[in-house]
């Protein structure tokens, strides 16, 4: 008896599931804003464990959103799902209006090259120079002439802030937040409509990260590009996100952080109204 009444205890207290508008939102911001990136009943596994349930997401042209959750909510996971490294078990993804289950062969490679991804280790090619890292996509996809494809990696190290005589350089040359830069200029080679970011700021010192958000910021309205960047930097999260996609009981809950604020988990308030949250949103004041 004792059981059953804590077992109604704990069911009492859980939060109800939020009322979602299309896409996993809190509130409505379709507004007739085109959908590049659109995630519906998507679901991920290991054997058994299931880590997202009925996952509907949407990504709006344009926008930066970042994408947040505890650990083992499975934010890498999904990213690595969205871009094909992983499969899924249920579920519909559509990238750029096109069902990524349907795409095969060149198909695939065409979608690849409309996509830069920078993960969190940089994945940098160690015994190639920065240039010849931002090349490797040029050619895979491109097949330029040599001087060309050095023209545009000359580029890309200026775009991402990094002196010109860093292309010349060995990643293991460079410090971890050129490095970061040079990963993201390789993301950039092909000027990709999406661009997913992987714990960018990780390892950053507070002011790198800042430097960092900035360029993010910036290569967002220069560019056009829309971002989907997995954080867990809250202060990113307040300097960069137009909106914010929160992993929670295997879904997704999407919103500003004005939505969020309101919006009543106790994951969520702890983590956005705890006190590293406060003392990221006084910095933006």
């Amino acid at each position: 008896m004792a059981d059953s009444a804590a077992q109604a205890k704990e069911r009492a207290n859980k939060p109800a599931p939020p009322k979602l508008v299309e896409g996993g939102q809190l509130v409505d911001h379709r507004d007739g804003r085109d959908v590049v990136l659109k995630l519906r009943g998507v679901r991920t596994q290991f054997g058994d464990n299931i880590i997202h349930d009925n996952l509907d997401f949407d990504v709006f042209r344009g926008e930066i959103i970042g994408l947040v959750g505890g650990s083992g909510t499975g934010k890498s996971v999904l990213l690595r799902t969205i871009i094909g490294l992983n499969g899924h078990t249920k579920g519909t993804i559509e990238m750029l209006g096109v069902d990524t289950s349907t795409l095969h062969g060149q198909a695939e490679r065409k979608m690849q090259a409309r996509t830069g991804v920078q993960f969190q280790d940089g994945a940098l090619f160690s015994s190639l120079s920065v240039t010849e890292n931002i090349i490797v996509p040029i050619r895979e996809h491109v097949g330029l002439d040599e001087q060309t494809m050095r023209d545009i990696a000359a580029l890309k190290v200026a775009m991402v802030g990094l002196p010109a005589d860093a292309g010349d350089k060995k990643p293991s040359e460079l410090s971890g937040g050129m490095r970061k830069r040079a990963s993201l200029a390789r993301a950039l080679a092909l000027d990709p409509d999406l661009l997913f970011l992987d714990e960018p700021t990780a390892g950053l010192d507070p002011i790198g990260a800042a430097h960092y958000d900035e360029l993010v910021k910036g290569l967002n309205k220069s560019l056009g590009v829309t971002i989907l960047m997995v954080t867990h930097d809250l202060d990113s999260l307040y300097a960069a996100c137009d909106r914010i996609a929160v992993l929670l009981d295997k879904r997704v809950v999407v919103g500003t952080i004005d939505e969020l604020l309101k919006f009543d988990h106790p994951w969520v308030q702890e983590y956005f109204r705890g006190p590293r949250g406060r003392a990221a949103a006084r910095q933006q004041e």
